[in-house]
């Protein structure tokens, strides 16, 4: 059940935010940012390839590097094979998985290694192998860990992730996307800094203050108390993670992604942190919006365009992850025929609840809520873009069946632009969903 009375609480939105999801979804834009400078710093800026390689081969566990690779699988279209390496093991646990290169690997290949944990010791032991068939190696991944300083020491080259902005502080706040707020902060009262360390970075400003985020949260982390682990859901690690990437591939030519468009991404995601923070209320901000048009819903994610079905099968991945909500996505026009039997049948009336509909006398005040379907349709382009679509039929579809209906469709700009924006959005909702629900995430 939705508590819709907690997204318009600020205050009680920070108290349930243990892992601090809307501040990564915020920082997006700062992420790309602070990608972009480590990438120059690493080189990649200043590469110059010999040309395409033969096939791009990505690895790395959990839902942000399944969305590395089916991002940049849409993005190079037919220009190159994408292939991601799916891990093995007997549990999610880093020491546990396992990775392995097709035998047709060879030194035309490039192998991309994503991972926001960099323990891993089947990534390292991966980037050996790779190494020993002669294929290039390049890997993001956090600073001074097993993983980068292997890759980095003779088998490739590494670009540290990207980190949130905040990351350093004593106290953890909501920090809003830091592009327009920049890096030198104000000190504030007192923030409880530690006595061994004058000047600690406690001390420093709240650059969450323009969402509206009180500024008497406390801290997530103490001498005694480890921060809850962040899902790999997060919102702001597929940025941390990808930029680099994307910097890499439009040096080889795969992919159209030079600085100054990556600038704009940072850009795009900085005015969806601004509409869609945790101080704006929920008639005039979207991701609220959709995250309480969803609840008590089974969501049909409908997609149009390639990078827009990467989108929809991020939002449906999210949704499970985060709020424990369970989603399913598919692309137009196959979407029609793959879920019209789930509209004409009970989902689209409502199932659940588990009362006999024909029992007059049944207690409705203790029968559950019926789950219905509500179909979330995901468009890349706006509609006055022009060009065939299968919109018009999704929602005759919907319409027919008596299925409410959710549009989100992004301003005009590069294809990248249009896709943050609608990644954006859809991870504040799911967000808004996980703390609104009962505190699953």
């Amino acid at each position: 059940m939705l508590d819709d009375s907690l997204l318009d609480a600020p205050e009680a939105l920070a108290r349930a935010d243990l892992h601090d999801l809307l501040r990564g979804a915020a920082e997006a834009g700062a992420r790309v940012r602070t990608a972009l400078r480590h990438a120059t710093e690493s080189g990649l800026t200043e590469l110059k390839p010999d040309g395409r390689p033969r096939a791009v081969l990505i690895a790395g566990p959990g839902t942000a590097a399944t969305g590395v690779a089916d991002l940049i699988t849409a993005l190079a279209g037919t220009g190159c094979p994408v292939v991601r390496l799916a891990p093995t093991g007997v549990a999610p646990a880093a020491g546990a998985l396992r990775w392995s290169l097709p035998g047709w690997t060879g030194p035309v290949d490039l192998l991309l290694i994503v991972t926001p944990d960099g323990t891993e010791p089947g990534l390292t032991l991966l980037a050996e192998q790779a190494y020993r068939r002669g294929c290039t190696v390049v890997a993001v991944a956090p600073a001074r860990t097993p993983l980068a300083e292997s890759v980095d020491g003779s088998h490739g080259l590494t670009v540290t992730m990207a980190t949130s902005p905040t990351a350093g502080y004593g106290t953890t706040t909501y920090g809003e996307a830091e592009s327009r707020v920049g890096t030198s902060q104000e000190p504030t009262g007192p923030a409880q800094p530690d006595p061994t360390a004058p000047g600690s970075p406690a001390t420093l400003g709240r650059p969450g203050a323009a969402h509206g985020v009180p500024e008497d949260r406390g801290p997530l982390t103490s001498p005694h108390h480890d921060p809850p682990e962040a899902p790999a859901a997060a919102p702001g690690t597929l940025w941390a993670l990808l930029t680099p990437l994307l910097v890499l591939l439009d040096r080889t030519g795969l992919i159209a992604a030079p600085v100054d468009t990556l600038q704009k991404v940072a850009d795009r995601l900085d005015d969806v942190a601004e509409r869609c923070g945790p101080a704006i209320t929920t008639y005039s901000n979207p991701a609220k919006t959709l995250a309480v048009e969803l609840s008590e819903s089974l969501p049909l994610i409908w997609s149009e365009g390639q990078t827009a079905g990467m989108a929809g099968r991020r939002f449906a991945a999210a949704l499970a992850e985060l709020a424990g909500h369970a989603a399913l996505a598919a692309e137009l026009p196959e979407a029609l025929p793959a879920h019209a039997a789930l509209l004409a049948g009970g989902v689209a009336g409502g199932i659940g609840g588990g009362a006999d509909s024909d029992d007059f006398f049944r207690d409705r005040v203790e029968e559950p809520a019926a789950l219905r379907a509500r179909v979330v349709l995901l468009r890349e382009r706006p509609a006055d873009a022009g060009g065939l679509t299968a919109a018009p039929a999704a929602r005759e579809l919907a319409h027919s069946h008596d299925t409410p209906l959710s549009e989100l469709e992004p301003e005009d700009g590069s294809d990248l632009e249009r896709l943050a924006e609608l990644i954006a959005i859809t991870d504040f909702a799911a967000v808004y969903l996980a703390l609104a629900s009962g505190g699953r995430s």
